[in-house]
């Protein structure tokens, strides 16, 4: 057995230190040491995170391998690797078509127990499709960013063709951030960058966006259509999951644009549609959710070309105090928390 020392979230919200002991590798699977991982904001969005409590949160994940079950090949022990904490079976018609995360296969996968523990458990699923070697040339922590920004890479993809084009971002935590940088890596005309706290606008704009304040909306609004000769921006990215940031995407988008929808809202939030208007001005309107193996390696591919992601890590923390690094996102006084063993 392997013993292993992780955080779980519970129910109340609250998380505690529990000391477990892990299986040896099954068939097919790999046991990973943790190196670093990532602390996600969509773990301190609370409606979400506690209906799946309790759980191991945890899933931007650099890891060593430490143990191979039966069967395992090209992996061995030692060696770095990026973790997904999902993977689709790559054979269903869904999978065919690129719709990776509606598998059934990759919606049932996860790691045991999770990201936030000492040692886990990688399922074959993730082994065979989604477990990926990290150059030497990428440290751990700047490994982790591979899952975030597979995520923006989908999000930007499904958006059309930036060339030349206006990219506005409503929210510039650091999935805004990730989203300035490759917007502009694709190339992005501008990149706006709308948010009510000043010092994240300042990081926005020292990463070469147009900072736009949005405590008012009108002004907001007359910032972008300045800065669009009044069409509006041709890619507008919700960060937030709440009405009012749709409202506010929907007023900045161009005619023809695209207003991705970067963050669910809560299961009974109902949004009453402009028919007419998104018919006549349209509008794509495009949810945007999670990343499948091909995004993760472009993710990859970019980070090693030199998307300069490491400039938006905030703060390491050992793993003992990953609480309170999701403290710090919750008040906004972090952009990317690291933690490490």
């Amino acid at each position: 057995m392997f013993p292993t020392r992780a955080w779980r979230f519970l129910p109340d919200g609250r998380f505690e230190w529990t000391e477990l002991s892990l299986r040896p590798p099954a068939a097919g699977e790999v046991l990973v040491k943790l190196r670093a991982c990532g602390l996600c904001t969509g773990e301190v969005m609370d409606w979400y995170i506690r209906q799946k409590a309790p759980l191991v949160p945890g899933h931007e994940l650099v890891g060593e391998i430490e143990a191979l079950g039966e069967g395992v090949q090209g992996f061995h022990v030692g060696q770095r690797v990026v973790v997904h904490h999902h993977a689709p079976c790559g054979q269903c018609a869904l999978c065919r078509r690129g719709a990776f995360v509606h598998c059934p296969t990759w919606r049932a996968t996860r790691l045991e127990p999770g990201g936030l523990s000492e040692r886990f458990l990688v399922p074959p699923e993730i082994v065979r499709t989604d477990l990926i070697p990290l150059p030497d040339s990428v440290p751990d922590e700047v490994g982790i960013f591979v899952e975030p920004l597979a995520c923006v890479v989908k999000s930007l993809r499904r958006a059309g063709n930036l060339h030349r084009a206006t990219v506005a971002i409503i929210g510039m935590g650091v999935m805004g951030m990730l989203h300035l940088l490759l917007a502009q890596w694709w190339g992005a005309a501008q990149v706006l960058a709308i948010d009510r706290l000043p010092h994240r606008l300042q990081q926005a704009e020292s990463l070469g966006a147009i900072p736009i304040e949005a405590q008012d909306a009108e002004h907001a609004v007359a910032q972008v259509q300045s800065r669009t000769q009044g069409y509006g921006a041709e890619v507008v990215i919700v960060g937030p999951g709440t009405l009012e940031a749709l409202e506010l995407g929907w007023r900045l988008v161009a005619p023809d644009g695209a207003l991705i929808l970067f963050t669910p809202a809560p299961p009974e939030v109902r949004y009453a549609l402009d028919w007419y208007t998104l018919y006549f001005k349209e509008v794509r309107l495009i949810p945007s959710y999670s990343a499948g193996p091909v995004e993760m390696r472009h993710a990859l591919g970019a980070i090693l070309a030199g998307l300069p992601v490491a400039q938006l890590i905030t703060h390491q923390l050992p793993l003992s105090e990953a609480p309170q690094g999701y403290a710090l996102l919750r008040q906004a006084e972090a952009l990317k928390v690291v933690v490490k063993p």
